[in-house]
Formats: structure tokens, C-alpha cells, sequence
């Protein structure tokens, strides 16, 4: 990856499904009654794509939008994987779809049973993208990443449904060499939100500065 950026290919698609996620309260913005992440940062926004789950439509339209991608930029796949646990069922949706094999990784090696910790099974020099819900920091994506490396399989991309587009987490995929993909990301989110009263002008601002620094926000 020349660039430590993400890519996304159908802009349309993106800001449908970001009205969407709005929609639905799997994205929720309180600029001015943030929430506290577990890493400890204060945020204006809460996202849980796991929401998606429960509306056939827009999981499907999630569905399509990955095989898009795939079959536009990955012609030789041999298996779809998803991040545990979040990016399992899109990554069996799309393996389903696809015809393909699917396995999923844990964070870490199960300390039972077979201690297994890539399920479904990769195998050495078999190609695979990773499916995540969301990238933060890109930690989580990054481990999977490793994992699958580990083995000797050929990761291709990491393709998320939504990413913050945080340096941190661009810099850590533009040093593994891994490109990025995304349905809809922050910034795309923001306008949509403008765009349809979910938030006010005067947020837009208080929004941006928190994304260019959301360890020391709103200091």
C-alpha cells in the first residue's frame, strides 16, 4: 500500500448506508454528551454495526456491497475471513454467496479444547481478505492480520462495513502493507448526518477536532 489511507469504491452506496446506520441507531452521535470508550477516550460517537443484524434488507445490501469489492479487486480468493465476533456473520454472508470456504479468528488462541485460534481453517499460501465490522485504532484487524501471516497465508485487504479513518490506525495497516477497504467511513457519515438534522452546523467542528485527536479530546 503506497499510501497509509483506505479505500472506498462506490461513494452512493456509502452515504446510503451511513443514512442507514443513522437510521437504525447502530451509529449515534452526542457531540455535546459524549460517551466513554473502554480504551478510555471520550467520544461523540457510538457505533455498533452489530445492529445491522437484525434488518435482513440492509444485511443483505452489506452483503453485496463486500462481493463488490472482492470481485472488483480480488479475482483469486480461496477463503473469506471474518474478525471475531463482529465480522463473522458478514464474512459467512459473503463466503455463502460466494461459494467459498469461511474461517474466523479469535484475538487470541483459545486456552481450551484444541487451543485453536483460526477456525474453519486457512491453510498455507491460500489467499483471504478479512472482514471487519469497524476499524478504530486498527488493533483488533491488525492481530487477525498477524494470525492469518503466522500460517503462511496470503492476506490480501482488510475490507470494513465503516472506519473512522484514524491515522493510528491507517499508519499500523500502511507498515503491515495491508490495503484497506471500506463501505462508509467518518467523514462521510458527518455529511449525511448534516444533511439529514441528525446533527447541526455548529457540531461539525467539535466533531472534526475530536477525530484528529480522540485520545486528548475535548482538551
Amino acid at each position: 500500500m503506497s499510501e497509509n489511507r483506505y479505500t472506498i469504491l462506490d461513494k452512493d452506496f456509502a452515504r446510503e448506508l451511513a443514512k442507514s446506520l443513522l437510521d437504525i441507531n447502530a451509529v449515534i452521535l452526542r457531540p455535546n454528551d459524549p460517551f466513554t470508550w473502554s480504551s478510555g477516550w471520550n467520544s461523540p460517537i457510538y457505533c455498533d454495526n452489530r445492529l445491522t443484524l437484525r434488518y435482513p434488507k440492509l444485511r443483505k445490501k452489506i452483503s453485496k456491497a463486500l462481493i463488490n469489492i472482492i470481485n472488483s479487486e480480488f479475482k483469486e480468493l480461496d477463503v473469506i475471513t471474518g474478525t471475531a465476533t463482529a465480522g463473522i456473520p458478514h464474512a459467512a454472508w459473503v463466503a455463502e454467496n460466494m461459494d467459498k470456504p469461511m474461517a474466523y479468528v479469535r484475538a487470541k488462541a483459545k486456552a481450551h479444547g484444541m487451543g485453536n485460534q483460526i477456525e474453519g481453517g486457512v491453510d498455507k499460501g491460500q489467499k483471504t481478505v478479512v472482514i471487519e465490522d469497524l476499524i478504530s485504532t486498527g488493533g483488533s484487524a491488525i492481530s487477525v492480520v498477524e494470525a492469518l501471516e503466522f500460517i503462511g497465508a496470503d492476506v490480501e485487504a482488510v475490507i470494513s462495513i465503516f472506519t473512522y479513518g484514524f491515522d493510528k490506525a491507517q499508519k499500523r495497516f500502511a507498515k503491515q502493507n495491508i490495503p484497506v477497504y471500506a463501505l462508509t467511513d467518518y467523514p462521510t457519515l458527518i455529511d449525511v448526518a448534516l444533511e439529514t438534522g441528525a446533527i447541526q452546523k455548529e457540531d461539525v467542528e467539535l466533531l472534526n477536532k475530536w477525530r484528529s485527536n480522540p485520545a486528548k479530546w475535548p482538551n
